[in-house]
């Protein structure tokens, strides 16, 4: 196996705590070596001759800023259609629901797997471009057994973060009949799910599904060898944190509304709470108070939850920065919350931070700091991108400024 050292560094976060108090593990003028897709060595560039005298690349960072690979732990990447026209009905004042859902239930049945297969990849080459290396992917726009099926097959090509969310609202086809297709998710669309799949999620909300139905479908995903994560809290408080703590859930994710109860729950629990900037964004629904959440003691993560509906982005920097400008974030800790927090809501150790061991998922960014992330929202400030210590993005040749730009030898 090849081995690559990413040289003169100018900031390296590594989301490994440091003596001296740094939770986000800084690093200045630092260098590390990749060797057979697992992150080999770090420290200072100043020693990285003796500690990697035979690499077969060198990579000059030109006093760049390198992050870890954003783990973006919440989306919906298959689907049929777009709601353009829903956006700019709430755009012009209309209230978000839950109902909209079915129109794209209807767009993605309609679409081939072909279809479906390419708009699934181009979406993983945008987000790849944007520094995303690692993505969980939900289904919940089939809702029926064949097509949840072959939601999550088709989302099993592109990850291993698979979750069947067949409880994502009642389709028209079972109006006024919750309870009854409760026990289709339960049965054969389980049974014809879960071999796909590592997670099981419900909407647990007003409009979709009841804290008791939501019970059921998590309980019967656990007993079938899933995972459980779940939805909540997104268009008015409820009983989803409790029940998600309840069941040892991986994370909850919205909590848009939260109550002080919730809050204690979350902080005293392993369970991570995911955020969602671009969700409050295009349904303008209130920011959470992420401050509040980190101070109380609570992990929280940020994810894009890529829908056609609610938050129609990829964009992990784009929510870095709502979360700094909106939700009381620092930089240091939204980063942190896009990387490290996707990684604990996956309950992954592998990923979302550059350790010793670790995968060689990094980002390199046309920028002295990841503070840039925030500081120049909307720019495009992802230059190099490595997925398992191979080179998978590079931004296209462009001058800005006077800054050096080192060079990637391939």
């Amino acid at each position: 196996m090849s081995t690559s050292l990413i040289t003169n560094i100018g900031e390296l976060t590594t989301n490994v705590g440091s003596a001296d108090g740094d939770r986000f593990g800084t690093l200045r003028d630092a260098a590390v070596l990749i060797d057979g897709g697992r992150i080999a060595w770090i420290g200072s560039a100043a020693d990285a001759p003796d500690a990697a005298p035979d690499a077969d690349e060198i990579i000059d960072a030109g006093g760049r800023a390198v992050i870890p690979g954003f783990v973006d732990s919440h989306s919906h990447l298959v689907f049929g259609g777009d709601r353009a026209a829903e956006f700019e009905a709430r755009m012009a004042g209309q209230k978000y629901a839950a109902g909209g859902i079915r129109s794209t239930v209807a767009a993605t049945r309609a679409a081939s797997d072909d279809e479906l297969r390419a708009r699934l990849r181009g979406f993983i080459e945008e987000m790849l471009a944007q520094g995303t290396t690692t993505v969980e992917i939900k289904s919940g726009y089939g809702l029926s057994v064949a097509d949840e099926e072959r939601l999550v097959r088709l989302a099993a090509e592109v990850t291993p973060e698979v979750t069947f969310l067949g409880a994502h609202v009642v389709p028209v086809e079972y109006a006024d009949r919750a309870d009854e297709y409760v026990d289709l998710v339960t049965g054969p669309m389980l049974d014809a799910c879960a071999p796909h799949s590592r997670w099981i999620d419900v909407f647990c909300e007003t409009g979709a599904f009841s804290v008791e139905q939501s019970r059921r479908v998590l309980e019967a995903g656990v007993a079938k060898g899933l995972a459980p994560r779940l939805h909540a809290s997104q268009l008015g408080p409820g009983d989803g944190v409790r029940l998600a703590v309840e069941l040892g859930a991986a994370s909850i994710d919205h909590g848009t509304y939260l109550t002080d109860g919730d809050i204690a729950a979350l902080a005293g629990s392993a369970t991570v709470l995911t955020l969602l900037p671009g969700v409050e964004f295009s349904t303008r629904q209130p920011y959470p108070d992420a401050r509040r959440l980190i101070d109380a003691g609570v992990t929280v993560a940020i994810a894009c939850d890529t829908n056609p509906g609610s938050s129609f982005t990829s964009s992990m920097p784009f929510c870095i920065a709502i979360a700094v400008r909106d939700m009381g974030m620092t930089p240091a800790e939204a980063v942190w919350a896009a990387t490290a927090g996707g990684a604990l809501a996956l309950r992954r150790d592998d990923v979302g931070v550059i350790a010793v061991g670790a995968r060689a998922d990094l980002v390199l960014l046309s920028a002295p700091t990841r503070i840039h992330l925030a500081y120049r929202p909307g720019v495009p400030l992802v230059d190099q991108v490595w997925k398992d210590g191979v080179a998978v993005f590079a931004a296209p040749s462009k001058e800005r400024g006077t800054e050096n730009h080192g060079s990637l030898a391939r």
